[in-house]
């Protein structure tokens, strides 16, 4: 019987990876009065020349330091409470590189839940799969998220 691991099994590993990544960065950007966000935890998950684009219009990007600057400053004035947590995601991976689209639900300062959708562009390095760039945009009454933008998955 043979060893070797088939692409289908490594393809879903690096979703499973990829996956569990995306569901890290929501968790640790997650914060309370008495339990901060996990700062070191969501800069890991970057490739060190990421940028992040907001759903702010005109799109600006930002480096990985520059948007922790500006949520620690809310953390710690407006925004008191900030919970995010991964609802549905569809990974596409080729090789070394791969994309994930994520919904996400939010809550702030324990007010309505509100979902926005993610999208990021990976890349895998000698020490895992990292974020080389993302953005994301809110959904509004007039943007819904039309429930066809992700096949049905059950999420482990």
């Amino acid at each position: 019987m043979k060893n070797d691991v088939s692409k289908a099994d490594l393809q879903d590993q690096d979703r499973q990876a990829i996956r569990a990544l995306i569901a890290r960065q929501f968790s640790s950007l997650s914060w309370t009065p008495n339990n901060p966000g996990d700062w070191d935890a969501f800069s890991a998950d970057f490739v060190p020349e990421a940028f992040l684009y907001a759903s702010a219009r005109p799109s600006r990007g930002q480096t990985v330091q520059a948007f922790m600057d500006r949520m620690k400053n809310l953390e710690q004035t407006t925004l008191r409470m900030f919970q995010e947590s991964l609802e549905r995601c569809e990974i596409c991976v080729f090789g070394n590189v791969a994309v994930a689209a994520a919904v996400c639900e939010q809550v702030e300062n324990a007010g309505r839940a509100n979902r926005t959708v993610e999208m990021f562009l990976l890349v895998r390095n000698d020490d895992g799969w990292r974020i080389a760039s993302q953005a994301w945009d809110m959904e509004t009454q007039a943007k819904r998220i039309p429930e066809r933008f992700f096949p049905d998955e059950t999420e482990d």
